[in-house]
């Protein structure tokens, strides 16, 4: 099983940061990951639990489906199709107010399918995750 684990803190409050973050179609705008559209909504409307996500790059789409979602402190999902040939993709994002600013603490475990790519996979999550969390931040500070 492999682990990734990234910590960012944005100077604004933990609602603003925590809208934005769970606002999935406004990842086109700040997270670098590609085109995202909402293929189900969930509850609360529309971005809530058993919402799927799906983050469109390059011809490869990731689903993703939230499965907690407790305002505005935590969030987890899990990959149900698409991406990377990973398995058992289950993420979750923590929002902690300090001060005036939050801390996001955004990590995921999974198995890689091809044996011996765990670790590039892990990587490049982790590239990823740091690069999103930096444009949320931009965005967040525009």
């Amino acid at each position: 099983m492999q682990h990734v684990e990234v910590e960012r803190t944005i100077a604004a409050p933990i609602e603003k940061v925590w809208s934005r973050y769970t606002d999935h179609v406004s990842w086109t705008e700040w997270a670098g990951m590609g085109k995202v559209h909402l293929e189900r909504e969930g509850t609360p409307a529309p971005n809530g639990v058993g919402c799927v996500r799906v983050i469109s790059s390059g011809g490869v789409k990731v689903f993703e489906e939230v499965l907690s979602f407790a305002a505005p402190q935590r969030m987890t999902y899990r990959v149900v199709r698409g991406g990377l040939p990973i398995r058992k993709h289950l993420g979750e994002v923590v929002f902690a107010s300090q001060g005036n600013a939050t801390k996001i603490t955004w990590r995921c475990e999974f198995e890689s399918r091809i044996p011996g790519l765990g670790l590039p996979f892990r990587l490049l999550i982790t590239r990823l995750f740091r690069s999103a969390l930096a444009g949320l931040a931009k965005q967040l500070q525009s």
